[in-house]
């Protein structure tokens, strides 16, 4: 057994506590909600179905906006929506799963990405199996790959995290560079450019974080590698995609282009005062980057660079997560059927989610309605959203495995002799021994 889950079964010594918490499926549980899930049930039938989610701003709206639609045929459904923090959720359905309480557990629950493989390995026949319940091709193809174990599909796709490289307009003209020259360029070619912005209005190119591990996972998937294989291996060694992420990671920090930061708010300060010229990033820093209002229409989006090597590509992901359903859960069918024919095949789910709440999904067929072809005053006139959609078609399928906090925690322990010119032979062979310690 990994020490990942030595860990939670320390943890479940405090289980009948937190089984406890929250809402009961069991208890919430209708008896008729299975026979009636795919006919609606009748009028006065109550279905009642209990999610986990954080964020109630931007994943309990979600769900609301989902509830409504399907109470349209479905009058009786209602939905508990029970908000706690990402933290706390994933430490109760850990604690839970691994002392083998499941009583106390919610009908639906949302899930990280990068979560996705460690849950359905380390607990078998605990998710249900959407595998014939949802049209996947209708999504786009990494988001599925996520969730995807032994051929079997976890879950529904939910937001995603598909990245942009978000450019200041003005600063890039000053130096000379019109729009097109940002377009399908390498890593290599974005140094040079930054290193005229630089000289010529003194503003960094980029940021740049050694505690935090967002550009090298973006620049890995962009070429459809990630920290660890399918295999759950550590995957630094004999890797060409991690060999030429760092030395990409580290000639942006040598270069003198990017500014360092020690955090979220010290990123997000950056941009918003005006020190650097771009930001590479997921779709969902649209909202952070628009509090700057007096910087409306000076901005705009291109690809991000690629990495110079077989099979990179000018798109990639960061972040995202998906919505599971207990498969022990009483009311299992009717979730299931909910998850389905809303999140799982809506596209007014997610022309409302885009214009009420900012988020983009990855259901193909809602990337042509008005709602995805919106322009933006802020990004010049640009039709953002139809431009991030496109990128997420292109944007490489890979496994995330069980161990991906723990390949970045390896990582994260040898970045800063990597900046500090160590051998990069000597330092991926460090951290693949690093990681294999922490997950025997």
């Amino acid at each position: 057994m990994k020490k990942m889950l030595s860990v939670s079964m320390v943890a479940a010594l405090s289980a009948g506590l937190l089984a406890g918490c929250g809402s009961n499926s069991g208890s919430n549980a209708n008896s008729s909600a299975e026979a009636s899930a795919s006919s609606g049930g009748s009028a006065g039938a109550k279905q009642k179905v209990v999610a986990w989610a954080w964020d109630p701003s931007f994943n309990g709206a979600a769900l609301k906006i989902a509830e409504e639609l399907y109470q349209q045929d479905h009058p009786g459904f209602e939905l508990e929506i029970v908000d706690m923090s990402k933290t706390d959720l994933e430490q109760k359905l850990n604690t839970n799963l691994a002392a083998g309480v499941k009583s106390g557990l919610p009908d639906i629950i949302l899930v990280n990405d990068p979560n996705i493989q460690k849950y359905v390995t380390a607990y078998p026949n605990t998710f249900a199996d959407f595998t014939d319940k949802v049209d996947f091709s209708q999504f786009s193809p990494y988001k599925v790959d996520a969730l995807t174990v032994d051929g079997k599909v976890y879950g529904v796709p939910f937001d995603i995290g598909v990245t942009g490289m978000f450019y200041r307009k003005d600063y890039l003209e000053q130096v000379g560079f019109a729009p097109q020259d940002l377009e399908n360029i390498t890593w290599d070619r974005y140094i040079e450019i930054g290193k005229a912005v630089k000289e010529k209005t003194g503003k960094y190119m980029s940021t740049i974080n050694p505690n935090d591990e967002a550009l090298t996972s973006i620049l890995l998937q962009s070429a459809g590698s990630w920290y660890i294989t399918p295999e759950n291996k550590g995957n630094f060694t004999n890797n060409p995609v991690m060999a030429e992420t760092l030395r990409v990671y580290k000639a942006i920090a040598d270069s003198g282009i990017a500014k360092p930061v020690t955090g979220w708010s010290e990123f997000v300060g950056s941009f918003n005062a005006g020190d650097v010229a771009t930001v590479v990033s997921g779709v969902w820093q649209i909202a952070s980057i628009m509090d700057a209002k007096d910087q409306s229409g000076k901005w705009a989006v291109a690809p991000i660079p690629r990495l110079n090597i077989d099979g990179g590509k000018n798109a990639s992901n960061e972040g995202g997560s998906s919505w599971f359903v207990l498969d022990n859960s009483n009311n299992k069918d009717l979730a299931i059927d909910f998850l389905a024919k809303t999140i799982g095949g809506n596209s007014t789910f997610y022309e409302r989610f885009l214009t009420e709440n900012g988020g983009v999904g990855s259901y193909i067929p809602a990337f042509s309605s008005d709602a995805y072809g919106q322009t933006s005053e802020f990004f010049g006139g640009q039709a953002i959203y139809k431009d991030f959609t496109q990128w997420s078609t292109e944007v490489p399928g890979i496994s995330l495995g069980m161990y991906t906090q723990e390949a970045k925690d390896a990582l994260k322990n040898e970045l800063p002799n990597i900046l500090n010119g160590a051998d990069l032979t000597k330092s991926l062979s460090s951290i693949q021994k690093l990681f294999e310690q922490q997950v025997q």
